[in-house]
């Protein structure tokens, strides 16, 4: 996975509902928008909880394999679903829909990279103290 990503708060990556870095609790509100992006079962494993870090890396597999999984319902719609008796019209409507889930799903991963360098590098700070 590749973190490289520098982050800014201002860009158009950064979630609306993490708040700066630096500013105060700013690590808790990313660890609360990361833990819905992945299933809630994962609540209960302590180390996904306690390290912001290792949730936001594996918030960005969920969102990769998520993003795998439209990609393929993409494109198999047209060829798959009308044997499912699904009419053409709900065909087209669905094939929109998942080509603006993969869209909605980069946005989302640029997001999870640009939260997930913050922490990082809120990390190498505090170390380095």
């Amino acid at each position: 996975m590749n973190m490289a990503l520098t982050y800014s708060p201002t860009s158009t990556d950064w979630p609306c509902q993490v708040k700066n870095p630096g500013s105060y609790d700013w690590e808790r509100s990313a660890a609360r928008w990361l833990r819905e992006l992945v299933p809630a079962r994962y609540a209960s494993y302590p180390a996904l909880m306690r390290h912001p870090v290792l949730l936001a890396r594996h918030a960005q597999i969920q969102v990769q394999h998520e993003m795998r999984v439209a990609r393929t319902a993409l494109q198999t719609a047209r060829a798959e679903l009308p044997a499912l008796g699904i009419p053409e019209s709900v065909i087209e409507h669905t094939i929109k829909m998942y080509a603006a889930e993969v869209l909605q799903l980069q946005h989302i991963a640029r997001s999870i990279r640009a939260v997930s360098q913050a922490l990082i590098d809120n990390g190498t700070t505090r170390a380095a103290h």
